[in-house]
């Protein structure tokens, strides 16, 4: 099942500065295992914000859940999902 979801990131400015880097770090290292396993196989910065769009592949709902509530990061994450279904006119279906 694929998921169109939206990640906008606001981390409280008052974090301490190691705070911050060492749950940044777990993000990078938690997201990045995650496209190597082919679960999140896509991701674009939105330019000029935190934010990303990114493209989920996974069995269910209930594991896109997991997987975002995961994210180091997840409690300063607004997340807007949107559960995608193959395009009649897509000439690849």
């Amino acid at each position: 099942m694929k998921y169109l979801v939206h990640m906008d990131v606001n981390i409280p400015r008052d974090l301490p500065a190691e705070e911050r880097s060492d749950l940044v770090a777990r993000e990078k290292e938690y997201s990045q295992q995650l496209q190597r396993e082919g679960k999140w196989p896509q991701i674009w910065r939105v330019v000029g914000q935190y934010a990303n769009y990114s493209i989920f592949d996974v069995d269910s709902h209930d594991e896109l859940h997991q997987l975002l509530q995961g994210l180091p990061l997840f409690p300063f994450i607004d997340i807007q999902v949107t559960p995608l279904a193959v395009h009649p006119s897509d000439v690849k279906a």
